[in-house]
């Protein structure tokens, strides 16, 4: 799981470094999740295991497919109509919606140091976003002209998209312990988000060729994103819910000390402060936290 968050801030360096033209958020999507069902096919053949799932799983692999496309295409939604910080803040939700739902529908417990590392993770989150949620709007900044209606109906776009996001993380749990296959639950989650994505960039956007370099950088972040979810389903298949949210967290945390590092971020105390609490409470999950899911 650690290894899945790892991936994801590689991509982001990957991105910053080498810029690409302007890509609509649908056609990355569509590209990055053909790529997925490509990828996780080919794996799923070389293995010889059965690509349509286990009769007794399928229910589970469809309903993880389509949650996981709602909160995709709310996310987006969101990213679109909101200001940057306030979408990320909104996404860094679903790791406690995915531990509520956990406790809800599998019955996990959890103990006060659970609870109090999410929470601490969270907050972490809030310090390094709290200046720019307090100024964005004074800055002029991205989306900050959606207002009244929309704006409400962005956030709700937002919180459906981490509520489906948690339902999803709980669901692949749930299909790779039963199938013993977790790629099965990657597989299937882009054989429905490929097509649907291709239907909505094509419907709603206008398709951008890219070029050669843009292409090829597509292609590697695809990639990547590949074997970010196949690390993320195993630990999910091995780990608590509650365990692997939080380390998701961590990702923040790199990304921020990236852009620290790098001079792309301003150093300030309240970004120093999110980052220590996320990374010291990431620790303490991964090495006195929870014990292993063996149920």
């Amino acid at each position: 799981m650690a290894i899945s968050c790892t991936i994801y801030f590689v991509m982001e360096i990957f991105a910053d470094v080498f810029s690409v033209q302007s890509i609509p958020l649908l056609e990355a999507a569509f590209t990055r999740r053909t790529l997925i069902l490509v990828l996780s096919f080919v794996w799923l053949r070389k293995c010889e295991q059965p690509v349509s799932g286990l009769a007794t799983v399928k229910n589970l692999l469809i309903s993880r497919a389509l949650t996981g496309y709602i909160s995709l295409m709310c996310f987006i939604y969101c990213i679109q109509r909101l200001p940057l910080s306030q979408a990320i803040v909104l996404s860094f939700t679903t790791p406690i919606m995915a531990s509520v739902v956990a406790r809800i529908i599998l019955h996990e417990k959890y103990k006060i140091a659970d609870v109090g590392g999410l929470v601490c993770s969270f907050f972490g989150v809030l310090f390094i976003y709290r200046q720019m949620l307090t100024t964005q709007d004074k800055n002029g900044g991205k989306n900050t002209s959606v207002r009244g209606s929309s704006y409400i109906f962005a956030v709700l776009a937002g919180l459906l998209s981490s509520i489906t996001g948690g339902i999803s993380y709980c669901l692949t749990k749930a299909g790779s312990k039963a199938s013993d296959q977790p790629l099965l639950t990657v597989f299937s989650f882009g054989l429905l988000a490929s097509p649907a994505s291709g239907v909505c960039l094509f419907a709603v956007e206008e398709f951008v060729f890219p070029n050669l370099y843009s292409f090829s950088v597509m292609l590697v972040l695809g990639v990547l994103a590949f074997f970010a979810e196949v690390f993320l389903a195993r630990g999910l298949q091995l780990e608590k819910t509650g365990k692997v949210a939080n380390v998701i967290y961590m990702e923040a945390a790199l990304s921020q000390l990236w852009g620290i590092g790098s001079s792309r971020i301003a150093l300030s105390l309240g970004r120093i402060i999110g980052c220590v609490l996320i990374l010291i409470s990431v620790s303490c999950t991964m090495y006195i936290g929870p014990d292993k899911d063996t149920a």
